[in-house]
């Protein structure tokens, strides 16, 4: 049976209920949720130069935005049981010594239970927020991603690079996971399909129920990809059953239940799927109603 998370509530009209997020997290372990996630946005341009899925404009749902290490911690102390992820973390925006102090401390409070997503973004305002040239983007994830492998394997330890620099440290705390929390890449360019093929532990598909009139699932969508990936895993001399499938359902605001249900049920019957998670940022109205329909989703989903 294909594991089912939900994204904490971070963006949107849930963001506006902060003290709830605790609440939240334990509501949904409790109605059978596997895991739950957090994004990664810093901004939602008034021009945007390059809006969001490749459209012109930033959804509503960003302009409200909470901080997805905070909720992680407190998911973290909330909760028993549910992996906790990051869909995605942007990378490039953090240097790895800030990064790893963070991720090792969620880490080690939530017992190891935390599932690394990793991405580059899209927005050049928020590169500009962040101070960093977006053009560096995919380098910078690179040697992000070489700096948190010795920060994680060696102790003392040091890093050099031509974007990121560790000086020689101490680091005597390491995750509970070993050798490290696994590490999901997304992305479907070329340079981002090579990197989690040639790196990843595993892979983000994506699907986004009620985008099109009339929408159905189209295993295509996933399978095309994933095909695409494991012969570029194979070219990399790794073995493609290695490569772990985590799907990203991001309904939009008309999507239905039964279509959100559908996406869940149509990826387990027909890829090779077997974890996937609900975005609520476009469909949750408050907390009892993100609630509401994390308990009818799980249960539709698994009596299908």
């Amino acid at each position: 049976m294909v594991r089912i998370g939900f994204t904490l509530p971070q963006m949107g009209d849930l963001a506006h209920y902060p003290r709830e997020v605790a609440r939240f997290a334990q509501q949904a372990e409790q109605l059978g949720a596997d895991s739950l996630w957090v994004g990664d946005r810093l901004l939602a341009p008034v021009d945007p130069t390059v809006g969001y899925g490749g459209g012109d404009t930033i959804p509503a749902a960003f302009h409200a935005l909470l901080d997805p290490f905070v909720l992680l911690s407190i998911a973290a102390v909330s909760t028993e049981r549910v992996r906790l992820g990051t869909n995605v973390l942007n990378a490039p925006w953090y240097p790895p010594a800030l990064l790893a102090r963070s991720l090792t401390s969620i880490d080690l409070v939530s017992g190891g239970r935390l599932v690394l997503g990793f991405g580059v973004g899209w927005s050049p305002e928020e590169y500009v927020a962040a101070g960093v040239p977006m053009a560096e983007r995919g380098a910078r994830l690179d040697e992000c991603l070489d700096a948190l492998d010795a920060y994680w394997s060696q102790n003392p330890v040091e890093y050099q690079g031509r974007h990121w620099t560790i000086p020689a440290t101490y680091a005597d705390l390491k995750p509970v996971q070993r050798p490290r929390p696994p590490i999901y890449l997304g992305g479907y360019s070329p340079a981002a399909m090579g990197r989690a093929a040639r790196r990843a532990d595993g892979w983000l598909p994506v699907v986004r129920p009620g985008y099109g009139t009339p929408w159905e699932f189209n295993a295509a969508q996933i399978n095309g990809p994933v095909d695409q990936l494991r012969s570029r895993a194979v070219e990399h001399g790794r073995d493609p059953a290695q490569l772990d499938l985590i799907l990203r359902v991001y309904p939009t605001e008309e999507a239905t239940v039964d279509q959100i249900v559908d996406a869940l049920t149509g990826a387990e019957r027909h890829t090779p799927v077997e974890h996937a998670f609900v975005d609520l940022m476009e469909v949750g109205q408050d907390i009892d109603h993100a609630l509401e329909l994390v308990g009818h989703i799980l249960t539709r989903a698994r009596n299908a």
